[in-house]
């Protein structure tokens, strides 16, 4: 007997890394083998400050502004979240390298925004103001041409050039359940707009939402390890919210608990946003093992094997 109170852990499945991240890191360590460093990658690679802070001690130099880079022909990666089309033409004009880490997910939602555009139509965008993949997206296209709805009530107060020329988009990683009402109010007040089709909002996105969904109605607890700054890992901390789990906490790392938020608790959920490593979980559950009896049980509610291939420039020669 150790002594301490036991805890039970339901580990949900899938969880943590997804293609397109596994994709865009791989991108930045190729780059630094091929080109050696310093590598330039403009801003967050992806949204976790393990994984930059990781890539930057690998020589990854993380730049806000391509003005930040001062030497030609310099590599610069473009985030897994995407950039507007102005900021590879503004790389070229600096006879900058450019590589492209953009999830082929967002570039899927980019070619159809584009279509529908070269169609006459509209495009309204489901999405979170100010976040890199909504500027992407919104900066593939002229000024004006993507209208930007966040809730049901933008949607009411929505104005559109033409409501028979309209068409929908959505953020890749929001929450399923909020953007299916923000669509449903879309299609009745614009019948004729055009979705996108195959849904936008990623399969990993969805695949994790549901396995909180089937989780956090059975525990006391629900941690979500994942950076404030990751849209995705926010939405996973809502979904548990919002099934009604008591606490639910979003984390970096082990170091963020306040293991104060268990006392009383006999069960526990633990999952990880799309951005999030796996030796960051792992990092918890033995922080947990040092203060109570923990046993482990993995929930799977879907299996994940989607495979993203580099950017030719950096694949292995054949």
């Amino acid at each position: 007997m150790t002594g301490k109170l036991p805890l039970h852990v339901l580990l949900c499945a899938p969880r943590g890394f997804c293609a397109g991240v596994v994709r865009a890191i791989d991108i930045v360590e190729k780059a630094l083998e091929k080109h050696g460093a310093p590598v330039y990658v403009r801003h967050e690679i992806v949204h976790n400050k393990y994984v930059v802070d990781a890539l930057r001690a690998k020589g990854a130099v993380f730049v806000d502004s391509l003005d930040e880079i001062a030497r030609p022909g310099a590599p610069v990666i473009f985030s897994a979240h995407g950039v507007p089309k102005s900021v590879p033409a503004a790389a070229r004009a600096r006879d900058l390298v450019s590589i492209d880490a953009t999830c082929p997910l967002v570039t899927k939602v980019h070619r159809e925004c584009a279509i529908h555009h070269t169609r006459g139509r509209s495009i309204v965008l489901v999405g979170h103001a100010g976040h890199p993949e909504v500027v992407g997206t919104v900066g593939q296209l002229p000024d004006g041409a993507v209208l930007l709805v966040e809730s049901v009530e933008d949607v009411e107060r929505l104005v559109v050039p033409d409501p028979e020329k309209l068409a929908y988009a959505t953020q890749t990683t929001l929450s399923v359940d909020d953007t299916r009402d923000i669509i449903a109010a879309l299609t009745r007040r614009f019948p004729a707009i055009a979705g996108p089709p195959r849904e936008d909002i990623c399969y990993a996105t969805t695949n994790r939402q549901e396995a909180v969904k089937a989780v956090a109605s059975r525990v006391d607890a629900v941690f979500v390890v994942g950076s404030a700054n990751s849209s995705n890992s926010q939405r996973l901390r809502e979904v548990a919210e919002r099934e009604g789990c008591p606490v639910v906490r979003l984390v970096l790392r082990a170091t963020d608990i306040d293991f104060d938020d268990l006392r009383g608790a006999r069960t526990i959920a633990l999952t990880a946003g799309a951005s999030a490593p796996e030796v960051l979980v792992e990092e918890i559950i033995a922080a947990l093992r040092e203060r109570r009896e923990v046993t482990v049980e993995t929930v799977t509610t879907a299996t994940e094997n989607t495979f993203f291939p580099l950017p030719r420039e950096l694949r292995p020669p054949a």
